[in-house]
């Protein structure tokens, strides 16, 4: 048995889960947050037979696709002025960071 733990941007959540449920897998769905922008994750725990990663693996590349997207950034100038304006950067959003894990017992009760 496999353990798939994988971190996604909360906006891909939902389709992944569904996708996931439809080819009948079952996951774990924890909020997290983490990152450069310390923006809400979603950590989902997908407990699957060894040959079954590379199909589980496949769902999450299709429904976890990155992004681009503007956001407002403060200058990290520690001597910047109060009420200095924020300023739009292109940042790349999405994805998934995906660790497989041997497990010893998995069990369902």
């Amino acid at each position: 048995m496999k353990l798939i733990i994988a971190v996604i941007h909360d906006e891909d959540a939902h389709k992944l889960v569904d996708a996931l449920t439809s080819e009948g897998y079952m996951a774990t769905k924890l909020a997290s947050t983490g990152g450069f922008l310390k923006t809400g994750n979603t950590t989902l725990f997908i407990g699957v037979k060894e040959q079954e990663v590379d199909k589980v693996l496949d769902v999450i590349e299709e429904k976890c696709q990155t992004k681009k997207e503007l956001s407002l950034m403060n200058p990290p100038i520690p001597s910047a002025i109060e009420g200095c304006m924020p300023y739009p950067v292109e940042i790349t959003v999405g994805g998934a960071t995906i660790f497989v894990i041997d497990i010893e017992k998995y069990l369902k009760i």
